[in-house]
């Protein structure tokens, strides 16, 4: 996970970017009509790069955290609880959509209740990941301060991190500056 660290900002974009819409590219243009399987390529592309963006966030926060001087307590529980609570539902999903079996459909209609939990779990799901965007941003500016922050003084960093594909540019070379250090601090979980 310490690799993410390292990256250089281009080497993480390129990552990210590059090769999802290579394939997406290919995908389209192998095939005029977009069959079953090609759906089933594609998910499975979704798959491997949201793993990547969600080791990236992971790396992030559970590295942060361990930076954080010793007065900031931040709680690194909750962040891997909110942060595996969306990677779960996702994956589910993905591999349930693969799968071609839509449990949701009954008799041809949607079922009120499923749809309504389904709802709600991805209501959950938005949250959790906010809440890592948040957790990553905070213990962030955090470490580079040396102090307690409020909202007010990372909220860049937030909405750096929620539009990745910009903030990766301003984020990482922070990232790479603070792991490339050797000071550490001891960790508040």
């Amino acid at each position: 996970m310490k690799t993410f660290l390292r990256l250089r900002h281009w080497q993480l974009f390129s990552l990210f970017v590059v090769p999802p819409l290579v394939l997406q590219f290919i995908t389209i243009w192998h095939d005029d009509s977009y069959t079953w399987g090609n759906f089933t390529v594609t998910l499975l592309l979704m798959i491997v790069f949201g793993a990547l963006l969600l080791g990236w966030l992971y790396a992030l926060g559970k590295n942060l955290h361990t930076k954080l001087p010793p007065t900031i307590t931040m709680s690194l529980k909750l962040f891997k609880i909110f942060f595996f609570v969306p990677a779960i539902y996702i994956l589910l999903g993905a591999i349930i959509m693969i799968a071609g079996e839509p449990y949701f459909i009954v008799h041809g209609k949607s079922s009120l209740v499923i749809l309504s939990i389904i709802f709600l779990l991805h209501l959950f799901s938005m949250f959790g990941i906010l809440y890592c965007f948040y957790f990553i941003a905070k213990a962030l500016k955090s470490t580079e301060l040396q102090k307690p922050v409020r909202f007010s003084d990372f909220t860049g960093e937030f909405f750096l991190i929620w539009f990745f594909p910009v903030g990766i540019w301003v984020i990482q070379p922070r990232i790479n500056k603070l792991f490339g250090k050797s000071k550490s601090y001891p960790s508040n979980e």
